[in-house]
């Protein structure tokens, strides 16, 4: 394994380390200059849907977007070009938003004529998919990832929890309020009710009239601060654990991200990692 990674030309090692990692000069300063690439072209996006920007500016955004979309593809060409196994990084989450930030424009060549105008737009707006680009430029992003992946079991049993409340507090609230024409005329509606007020969202199109209901209201609505701060214990427990051991670098081989500082392989697919 390590004479095949010796095989690799000086320039695909360097590469995979400025594109994939951030931990030296040349990965910050690219990592810096793609994310003004793609906050400049998210905005370039909203802009365009404005019609007097558009009518007074299409053409000058026409031809930014040309650039960014290909600045964005020789940064595509160069990820393919410097992995181990390219396939992994193009069926890869990020491989796929990258793919779909730079086809659609190409896609609207492709179909034109009156009848596709909507069509088009629709494709167009495919590009705002680079503003999910930006979660590679976070650090922190692998820890938060991993400490939601660490909680998932705890949070589901929550949302379960949750659910079981819901269903129990909105059957109440109809047996309380269903005769009395305040919204509650069945028990899903009521249950709806009682995930708005315990999230403390409160939209206020149902509230309960009669004095009991409107103490059970307030109970829920008590119990919903207490609540929502298990969720985020949860996680920030796992971030704190998890804080450790994530960092940016990145498997040439299968381009798995997040390995522990110090790492000489991988610890997903066993290759070596770039030195």
């Amino acid at each position: 394994m390590s004479q095949k990674f010796e095989q690799w030309s000086p320039l695909r090692r360097r590469l995979h380390g400025i594109i994939f990692e951030a931990e030296t000069v040349e990965g910050r300063l690219f990592d810096i200059i793609l994310l003004l690439a793609i906050l400049l072209s998210v905005i370039i996006v909203m802009l365009e849907t404005v019609p007097s920007y558009q009518l007074q500016y299409g053409r000058l955004f026409t031809v930014l977007e040309w650039i960014f979309t290909f600045i964005f593809l020789i940064e595509y060409g160069l990820r393919i070009y410097c992995v181990k196994k390219p396939w992994n990084y193009i069926f890869s989450f990020f491989g796929l938003v990258d793919l779909m930030s730079i086809l659609p424009i190409f896609l609207s060549l492709i179909f034109v004529g009156t009848q596709s105008l909507m069509i088009i737009r629709g494709i167009r707006l495919l590009r705002v998919f680079r503003i999910f680009k930006l979660v590679n430029f976070l650090s922190q992003g692998q820890i938060i990832m991993a400490a939601l992946k660490a909680s998932r079991e705890k949070i589901f049993l929550f949302m379960i929890f949750i659910l079981i409340l819901v269903s129990i507090f909105g059957s109440l609230m109809y047996l309380i309020e269903g005769r009395t024409n305040a919204g509650f005329d069945s028990i899903p509606r009521s249950i709806y009710w009682a995930i708005v007020t315990l999230t403390t969202v409160g939209y206020g199109d149902i509230s309960p009239q009669s004095p009991i209901g409107q103490f059970l209201a307030s109970l829920i609505m008590i119990a919903g601060y207490s609540i929502l701060a298990v969720p985020t214990g949860i996680v920030t427990g796992e971030i704190i654990k998890s804080s450790n051991r994530a960092y940016t670098e990145s498997c040439p081989h299968c381009t798995k991200e997040g390995h522990a500082k110090g790492a000489k392989f991988c610890d997903q697919c066993g290759g070596i990692l770039n030195p």
